[in-house]
């Protein structure tokens, strides 16, 4: 399959690992191009035929210049195969992508031999879905024993005036965060956690950005405070 490919992705290891990914998934890659936020992402598309009707992009989610679902929506009407790229496995990420015209949902903390294979999927004209996102959609849309369909996803609810809900971490932030104030190191917790450390160093910017801190001793407090250690 001759493919041109897109990928918006601010980490540069994550890049690399992406890149080796499709290169792997397809016998003739015409073309790898990289952005590593919004904007360079739009001037990309916007000089020439980045992106063909036939082209591919990996698109992350969190973006230091916005969410990766804004770009979805955009290119909504665009032929081209849209697939996002992210940590990011809870309702709150995967339904706004999909509503946007995502074509496939992958997480990069996978194995790099799952990842191949899922992306293969798309020469069959099957949407690339991580296993714990696909067993996420069907237990969603499964049908009850009454035979009604699953409800919506939940959104989010109003916050009460005057008070102040705590940052909503996901459950591998959490355990993260529980493993990063024991002390462990980064390449300590990709080993105990089977992930890569590109994959935990993301986790931790994004438990940096929803607690509001910055170092390891001030999300350690947070932590306590919870009960995670």
């Amino acid at each position: 399959m001759s493919v041109e490919v897109l990928i918006v992705e601010d980490n540069p290891v994550a890049r690399a690992f992406l890149g080796r990914v499709v290169r792997a998934s397809f016998s003739d890659v015409k073309s790898v191009d990289e952005a590593s936020d919004l904007h360079t992402a739009r001037q990309r598309l916007m000089r020439g035929p980045k992106l063909p009707p036939h082209g591919l992009m990996l698109l992350d989610l969190e973006l230091p210049d916005g969410s990766g679902l804004e770009l979805l929506g955009e290119l909504v009407e665009h032929p081209a195969t849209k697939i996002v790229t992210t940590l990011y496995s809870d309702d709150d990420h995967l339904f706004p992508a999909l509503q946007r015209g995502a074509d496939g949902y992958l997480l990069k903390e996978d194995r790099f031999e799952v990842l191949v294979e899922e992306m293969q999927k798309i020469v069959r004209g099957q949407p690339p879905l991580s296993p714990a996102i696909a067993r996420r959609l069907l237990s969603h849309f499964r049908q009850g024993e009454d035979g009604k369909a699953a409800p919506p996803p939940p959104t989010a609810s109003r916050p009460t005036p005057g008070r102040v809900d705590p940052p909503a971490l996901t459950p591998r932030e959490s355990e993260v965060l529980t493993l990063l104030s024991k002390g462990f190191t980064i390449k300590e917790i990709a080993g105990l956690m089977g992930i890569k450390w590109f994959t935990v160093n993301d986790h931790i910017k994004a438990i940096y950005r929803k607690l509001d801190v910055s170092s390891r001793a001030e999300a350690a407090v947070y932590a306590s405070k919870q009960g995670l250690v």
